[in-house]
């Protein structure tokens, strides 16, 4: 593994290695963390705002015993201005972090730029976000899964809220597509659904999938049955169409959760606006602080096995 880039260059082998890697990880973190990575340097390069990918990669750098260097604001470099429409600026960029650090981690709005810093940079490259995959939050949602669930073959996943915009649902699709017997429900507003590529991407990969686009009957029944809840956040300027759902309706809250099955994880790749009701925090359903100390273990996993 040379970068972290997309989902679809993982395979179910590669998966497994990460997920081993990180229940150690979570052993080393028990014990006050190691020394391996001494003399290592990570350089965080965000173009587009994060809080919770960046402290959980500069902690896992910490935690294996490396070093963090990054920028503020690089959104203000003049490489951000012209990287959309020329090319050299941002190379030079990801050029002269090269010589200063050992592994980049890179979120930029456009998807692109994630694989043109790979293809000049001699150092590994990881794929922070920001553009239309997020390929180390879905893991480590995947992971969550595996650790919940005991497994991942045959699971049913409800994903809710902004299908179309959200780069972690879209890789985690990606990532259940390499199991059997995955069953998708996809509930969003008719104006949000899941990208039509990837559609057809999980057509291909025979994974049932149903699209839902408002409350009611159907969505009670599925929610009855499924295994996970994938929640995101609708956009802040989503406004329903006429005769559309509103936001509440796609809002986890104590009406909704009686009727989650009981013995369903609940999730959410955050930050969570409207969506997940404070209340459900205390439901033992509730499962996305655990994604967030999962996110630590799979990030300290990908620098070990990047590193080595």
């Amino acid at each position: 593994m040379e970068h972290v880039l997309r989902a679809q260059q993982f395979d179910k082998k590669l998966i497994a290695q990460v997920f081993d890697a990180a229940e150690e990880m979570e052993k080393v973190v028990a014990r006050g963390g190691s020394e391996e990575l001494r003399g290592r340097i990570m350089a965080s390069l965000f173009y587009a705002v994060s809080t919770r990918t960046r402290l959980s990669f500069e902690s896992a750098m910490h935690r294996l015993g490396g070093s963090v260097i990054s920028t503020e604001n690089p959104q203000s470099f003049s490489d951000f201005a012209s990287s959309f429409n020329s090319v050299g600026h941002f190379e030079d960029t990801i050029s002269m972090v090269n010589q200063y650090a050992d592994l980049i981690v890179l979120r930029h709005p456009d998807s692109d730029l994630v694989y043109r810093a790979s293809d000049v940079s001699s150092i590994p490259v990881i794929n922070a976000g920001g553009g239309d995959q997020h390929p180390t939050q879905a893991l480590l949602d995947l992971y969550t899964i595996y650790r919940a669930i005991d497994g991942i073959d045959g699971v049913s996943v409800v994903m809710m809220g902004d299908l179309a915009n959200s780069g972690a649902s879209r890789s985690l699709c990606y990532f259940l597509a390499k199991y059997s017997g995955i069953k998708l429900w996809l509930v969003s507003p008719k104006e949000l659904p899941l990208g039509q590529d990837l559609l057809e991407y999980l057509g291909r990969h025979d994974v049932r999938f149903q699209e839902i686009h408002g409350p009611g009957l159907e969505l009670d029944e599925t929610l009855k049955v499924s295994g996970v809840i994938y929640q995101t956040d609708l956009p802040q300027d989503y406004q329903p169409s006429e005769n559309g759902p509103t936001r509440e309706a796609f809002r986890i809250g104590p009406e909704m959760l009686r009727v989650i099955r009981e013995r369903a994880i609940i999730m959410h790749p955050f930050p969570r606006v409207d969506s997940i009701a404070p209340e459900v925090d205390s439901d033992p359903r509730a499962h996305y602080f655990q994604q967030i100390s999962n996110g630590l273990y799979i990030r300290m996993a990908l620098l070990q096995m990047l590193f080595n």
